[in-house]
């Protein structure tokens, strides 16, 4: 399913890990946006964006910050640097929204138009790829103005794409115990993994969440972003085992 190439310098050692190898994403395309928030083009040419923060994400590069296309998009929780832009890309672009039940009922009240509300071990079909939500272990309130409203529960995506493709989102979690489950019935090639600590999973938690998922590839995020967000990507790389760490660029685009 995932192809990688490694070229050896005759000068020296390999190159950092994401930039030495070619990932053969059966036609899929996997921009890292900064923080949390991901960008997938589909083989025909769909857009899906996880965990909308954009505009004010530090991370991400000026380039990227202008959306052309947005189909779908699917929000973790409700934290702001995973919607902060959710309600203007739904206005403007009218996408399917995936989130939990409570979560896409503010965003209807806010404007969007096309939520796809549902719920924990639920699936929905999106035609090129079906989204499974399963657990993260995480708060979920809304700051609405002064207010911190009720936004059900934070939650991870495994994408299953019609080519074969499996990715897992975990979200912002702690690691918990069910990992294994997303292993034993989903399978997921890459994981895409909060390593920053404070909020979420340190690298140590981040490195026994690798044993439980058995993913081959894994994507460090949450990392960086804020000062208090000190775990790194060599931290954790030092930390696992037998598994491929991608230490993505804001911006870069694998497959």
């Amino acid at each position: 399913m995932f192809i990688f190439h490694q070229e050896i310098s005759a000068r020296g050692p390999p190159r950092p890990p994401c930039e030495d190898r070619v990932i053969d994403l059966k036609g899929l395309k996997l921009t890292w946006l900064g923080h949390a928030t991901f960008r997938l083009r589909t083989p025909r040419g769909a857009t899906v964006i996880i965990d909308p923060w954009i505009d004010g994400n530090p991370m991400c590069p000026a380039a990227e910050k202008e959306l052309d296309r947005v189909d779908c998009v699917l929000v973790t929780h409700a934290h702001f640097d995973h919607i902060a832009d959710a309600v203007a890309i739904a206005k403007k672009h009218n996408p399917k929204l995936v989130g939990i039940f409570e979560l896409c009922a503010w965003l209807e009240k806010k404007g969007a138009q096309q939520t796809a509300p549902m719920n924990k071990g639920g699936t929905q079909d999106f035609g090129e790829f079906r989204v499974t939500m399963g657990h993260a272990d995480h708060s979920c309130g809304i700051q609405d103005g002064e207010q911190i409203l009720y936004g059900g529960e934070a939650c991870g995506y495994v994408l299953d794409f019609k080519n074969g493709v499996t990715l897992y989102h975990a979200g912002d979690t702690a690691v918990f115990g069910d990992m294994r489950i997303i292993h034993d019935l989903y399978g997921p090639a890459i994981a895409m993994l909060p390593i920053g600590d404070h909020f979420t999973m340190s690298p140590r938690e981040a490195a026994y969440a690798c044993k439980l998922l058995q993913a081959p590839t894994v994507i460090p995020m949450h990392f960086g972003t804020f000062p208090m967000l000190t775990g790194t990507p060599a931290e954790f790389r030092r930390l696992v085992k037998d598994v491929e760490v991608l230490e993505m660029k804001p911006g870069q685009t694998l497959g």
